[in-house]
């Protein structure tokens, strides 16, 4: 029986892992709502294993409103509180607190004619870092860069964005291409 292809191995524990691997990890992705979503989702991760947030990705968008930055940036407890009740939550509520505040700060970078995505992908000019890791080395958990990108955001009032949850996100947004050079989604693997 011939093997299927190779992907990277962190995957390969949960069909939902293929797919998100196959499909969104490492994807350029630079819609502004979209990279909100990923960053809520980072946030949720934080002490928490990935596999865990994408199982239950569906009730974390229904219960935070697909993430709208505008609805969220008028919640106060109360509506903090109901989302920690629904169905499939993660019920952290300084997770939560971090979300709605990080709504907010988005709000007031718009109003200053900034973007997120802009932000998220300005570490190498706007352009995927595509690094040649071969199976069996290990992933930084942070980089240079993504320390940089944690200070800016701090700095602009952003609350769970570390250098960790920052290298993260620049992985899923295809901000970096971290596929390991053997895998079937590695750019010289794609043609």
């Amino acid at each position: 029986m011939a093997e299927g292809p190779i992907r990277c191995p962190w995957c390969l524990k949960d069909p939902l892992y293929v797919a998100y691997h196959d499909l969104e990890w490492g994807v350029p992705e630079r819609d502004e709502l979209k990279v909100f979503e990923h960053l809520c989702l980072e946030t949720f991760q934080c002490g928490l294993s990935w596999l865990l947030v994408l199982r239950r990705r569906r009730h974390l968008r229904a219960a935070l409103l697909g993430f709208d930055p505008e609805a969220l940036a008028s919640w106060g407890e109360g509506e903090i509180s109901a989302a920690l009740r629904a169905e499939g939550m993660i019920r952290c509520v300084s997770k939560v607190r971090g979300v709605v505040r990080n709504a907010r700060t988005l709000l007031d970078l718009w109003d200053r004619g900034l973007r997120l995505s802009d932000l998220v992908w300005s570490p190498f000019g706007g352009e995927t870092r595509v690094n040649r890791r071969r199976l069996g080395e290990a992933l930084p958990p942070s980089t240079p860069e993504s320390e940089d990108l944690s200070r800016r955001l701090r700095g602009l009032g952003f609350s769970f964005v570390g250098p960790v949850v920052c290298y993260s996100l620049m992985q899923a947004l295809g901000v970096v291409d971290d596929h390991v050079v053997e895998c079937v989604r590695h750019p010289s693997r794609r043609g």
